[in-house]
């Protein structure tokens, strides 16, 4: 017969390696998963990531998405090469409006309204961009532009590995976009950012296939101006 002081000495031994068990599985199964993720949203956006503007299919309106203008004090090359590769599309007559999409949590910071003013200072007409102030991140900015700004076609603006994630959420909403690589950093900065890729593309599936979480906040249907053809 065991004594009741052996037998609660066992229960805190099975409870110790369950506790260990645990604490070895559960990375390694978040770990594959979030590879898993990371392959999945790479692969539903096969073939569609342009890089050539010749060969890239026109559409009415560019999404841009919005990220931070400086970093560490300085110019950030994600954001310049994503205003710059806008200005491109809308100068080659492969977009008609430009829909910027960024966060303006607070009154002191504003990627909207920055973004529009570098794309007027390179030559886009002020009254081809609409601003979407409530992109605080690619789920928001991707959902929105159907739920709010009524688009289910359009050109999505960003680095390669950002524009596969935004693809990937397009899809759920059933809108036909294609992306436009813009030039970004590469080297160790570039890795950086890859690595952190993984983690939003994991969460991103996550959101939308399992935790169903929609945009912020939405609000009353807004029209993106564009050129019309008397424009062109």
């Amino acid at each position: 017969m065991i004594a009741q002081g052996d037998a609660k000495r066992m229960n805190a031994r099975r409870l110790l390696w369950l506790v260990l068990f645990l604490l070895l599985v559960t990375p390694l199964v978040a770990g594959a998963f979030a590879l898993w993720a990371d392959r999945h949203v790479e692969t539903s956006a096969a073939g569609r990531v342009y890089d050539d503007l010749a060969a890239l299919p026109p559409r009415e309106v560019a999404v841009v998405l919005g990220t931070s203008k400086y970093s560490r004090g300085r110019l950030n090359s994600f954001y310049t090469g994503r205003i710059r590769a806008a200005a491109e599309l809308y100068h080659a007559g492969k977009v008609d409006g430009i829909l910027v999409s960024g966060d303006n949590g607070t009154a002191s910071y504003n990627e909207p309204a920055e973004m529009r003013a570098d794309l007027i200072a390179l030559g886009v007409p002020a009254e081809h961009i609409t601003a979407d102030y409530a992109g605080f991140r690619t789920l928001d900015s991707i959902y929105r532009a159907g739920d709010v700004f009524g688009l289910d076609s359009y050109i999505v603006v960003s680095q390669p590995f950002h524009i596969e994630r935004a693809l990937y959420l397009a899809d759920q909403k059933g809108h036909d976009a294609i992306g436009y690589a813009a030039r970004g950093p590469q080297g160790v900065h570039f890795q950086r950012n890859r690595a952190r890729e993984v983690l939003a593309r994991a969460k991103a599936v996550l959101d939308v296939e399992i935790l169903n979480i929609g945009p912020k906040y939405l609000g009353e249907p807004v029209y993106v101006n564009r050129r019309t053809a008397r424009d062109s």
